[in-house]
């Protein structure tokens, strides 16, 4: 349930080869960067290099206001809206949406996914189709800056990495102003409620609802 094939498609991101090198999703934030990088430099024609390691596919919408930081990949019909702030190291897919104020760190975003107002992911992979509503953010360091560990029902995965925020699988959503803690994992097909503030691993086809409360999805 936590693992890469359990949680995404990979026929629907342009990191599926680098994504098969690992077993856990978060075992490849540590070499996101590279990969881009790497990747950039053999896309096709449709993709154009608008600055140093910035490469947009021609018919990607990115506004005027926009900041486009390296390396990182624009894909294929995404829009990237009024402010939004790329720092660096993600890699955007097809049919996305990057909307106002939202800012994205380290961060693969699947085809299809969507974030489109004031979102910070960070350290974090979205799944195909995931979507995270207004204000939703993925919290990527602890509060005592300690290593973030992953909490699956009684099991304590050590991650080594100071820095994670979410793995979301495909359709995953995320209710409006929602806190998704370090080293949270949302299965497949699951939904988060609206104002939650959701830690550990989610079992896929599950509804968190208020005050913590998980039912199975029927």
């Amino acid at each position: 349930m936590i693992l890469i094939n359990d949680l995404f498609d990979l026929s629907h991101t342009l990191a599926s080869d680098y994504l098969k090198q690992f077993t856990y999703p978060w075992e490849a934030l540590k070499g996101i960067k590279d990969m881009i990088i790497e990747l950039g430099s053999t896309l096709g024609s449709e993709y154009k290099e608008v600055s140093p390691q910035v490469w947009v596919h021609e018919s990607a919408n990115v506004f005027d206001s926009a900041y486009l930081g390296a390396p990182c990949i624009i894909g294929e019909n995404s829009e990237i809206r009024h402010s939004a702030f790329i720092r660096g190291a993600a890699l955007v897919g097809k049919n996305c949406v990057v909307g106002n104020s939202v800012e994205l760190k380290n961060v693969i975003l699947f085809d299809n996914v969507q974030v489109p107002h004031f979102n910070y992911v960070g350290d974090s992979i979205l799944g195909y189709k995931a979507h995270m509503g207004a204000g939703s953010i993925t919290s990527n360091v602890k509060s005592d800056k300690s290593l973030v560990t992953i909490k699956n029902g009684s099991e304590i995965i050590e991650t080594g990495l100071k820095k994670l925020g979410s793995m979301l699988g495909d359709y995953v959503e995320v209710g409006c102003n929602s806190v998704l803690n370090p080293g949270t994992v949302v299965g497949r097909n699951s939904n988060i409620y609206p104002l939650s503030c959701v830690r550990g691993v989610i079992a896929e086809n599950s509804i968190l609802k208020s005050n913590g409360v998980l039912v199975n999805k029927v």
